[in-house]
């Protein structure tokens, strides 16, 4: 457990002999789960099934503390099993590409595709359909914008159709595009909720080859009579998953069923289930099925738990947030008002801090990226819509200020730290 006493020697240690009898139950790694749950569902958080129900209804969160400690150092990756190196079958200057796509890939420092790139470009090139089955932070917005770029500029009447689940994920793959298609002449618009939609109508009447927007501001769109998804050859549906835990999944099938006949359709989700797999069944001709086992096992990543122990929770965060180490702080939290009146006090206790989530206008948790990003704040809070997907630069903490709904949720957490092979802490706070 994390100790948060200022004057003690060693802030961290895992009695891993303690927590023995709750992980004799389940397996970390086949579950939440502690003793009794062999019941009820592998997907809970703890011995009695996972989720209970509170005052109103509520969804209350009961989990065995133990799936939250897993120390790391480098004798626990040499002793793991570790997998086998991945052998690429390509270099980017392999694929039949523009030249100038490669030049541009070459100056953002892209060499050898990651395994994702390396499998799934071939086939996309060659107008298959694709599944793409892979966690976030493996390059798949890279593997099916190289070949998608290269698509129009083969046949400049392309027109793709990028849907996506979150406005930062938006931005952030109409960043790419931007980059990969450096003095090329690609067109692009991006159509995402908290913008002026008369602006990106205006955009829209350009006939851009690459529209890139949440499902939400999509159906506007259409509602409107502004974008007609008949006009699109390609799409993509990326994050698949996270769009339907979203609540997306009526507003995903009104795009399906509007596409047209002949069509190339790439399909990119971290895990699957019964839904996702009856959007994939509708969606998809004769795909080529890419899946790239991801290890949740994170031996980069310190994770462990802080007892509050009664205390004044945000007295806790307080007394880790002034420690030296914590020097960029991603703190999540379960709803957008509790992390907005977080801010507001951790501001006034002299924190430079900002806040991300549904209440915030697009211009506003664009600036709060871009000052966490350049370091100009030393905190930020969020809820879940920045867990997936960005890929922003040494974090040092992750900190789960409320408990995540689900084992996925809390993977893609503390996935935020620990990047680029370097080591991360994670710690989730606990009563």
């Amino acid at each position: 457990m994390y100790n948060n006493d200022r004057r003690s020697g060693s802030n961290f240690h895992s009695d891993r002999n303690n927590n023995s009898s709750s992980r004799s139950g389940g397996s970390s790694r086949g579950g939440w789960g502690g003793g009794g749950n062999s019941g009820g569902s592998n997907r809970g958080w703890g011995g009695n099934g996972g989720v209970n129900r509170g005052r109103g209804g509520r969804k209350v969160v009961s989990f065995d503390p133990s799936m939250f400690i897993q120390k790391a150092s480098v004798d626990n990756k040499i002793d793991e099993a570790q997998p086998e190196v991945y052998q690429n079958l390509h270099a980017f200057n392999d694929f039949a590409i523009n030249e100038q796509i490669k030049i541009n890939l070459a100056q953002k420092g892209y060499t050898a595709p990651t395994p994702i790139q390396d499998q799934i470009i071939p086939h996309i090139l060659d107008g298959r359909d694709v599944v793409g089955i892979a966690s976030t932070g493996t390059g798949k917005t890279a593997a099916f914008l190289i070949p998608l770029i290269n698509k129009v500029l083969k046949n400049p009447a392309t027109r793709v159709l990028v849907v996506t689940p979150t406005r930062e994920l938006a931005l952030q793959i109409r960043d790419e595009l931007i980059t990969f298609s450096q003095n090329l002449p690609i067109y692009s618009a991006i159509v995402i909720g908290g913008s002026s939609i008369s602006r990106q109508i205006e955009r829209l009447q350009r006939r851009p080859s690459f529209v890139i927007g949440t499902p939400g501001r999509l159906k506007d769109l259409d509602l409107r009579h502004k974008l007609n998804f008949a006009h699109f050859d390609t799409i993509v549906l990326d994050e698949v998953d996270r769009m339907l835990d979203m609540g997306f999944i009526h507003e995903v099938k009104r795009i399906t069923d509007q596409l047209p006949e002949e069509r190339q359709s790439l399909f990119f989700s971290a895990t699957t289930n019964k839904k996702v797999e009856a959007i994939m069944q509708g969606f998809l001709r004769n795909p080529a099925f890419v899946a790239i086992e991801s290890r949740e096992s994170k031996p980069n990543i310190d994770q462990d738990i802080v007892n509050v122990r009664g205390k004044v929770k945000i007295d806790v965060l307080h007394d880790l947030l002034i420690q030296e180490a914590f020097q960029k702080v991603l703190v999540f939290g379960r709803t957008k008002h509790s992390m907005e009146r977080l801010t507001i006090e951790l501001g006034s206790r002299g924190f430079k801090v900002a806040s991300i989530h549904g209440n915030k206008s697009q211009g506003q948790r664009q600036r709060a990226l871009e000052q966490f990003r350049d370091n100009r704040i030393q905190i930020l809070l969020a809820t879940d819509v920045v867990s997936r997907g960005l890929d922003i630069k040494d974090v040092t903490h992750v900190i789960n200020y409320d408990l995540p709904e689900t084992r996925e949720d809390y993977i893609h957490r503390i996935g935020r730290t620990g990047r680029a092979d370097k080591t991360g802490i994670a710690l989730t706070f606990i009563d």
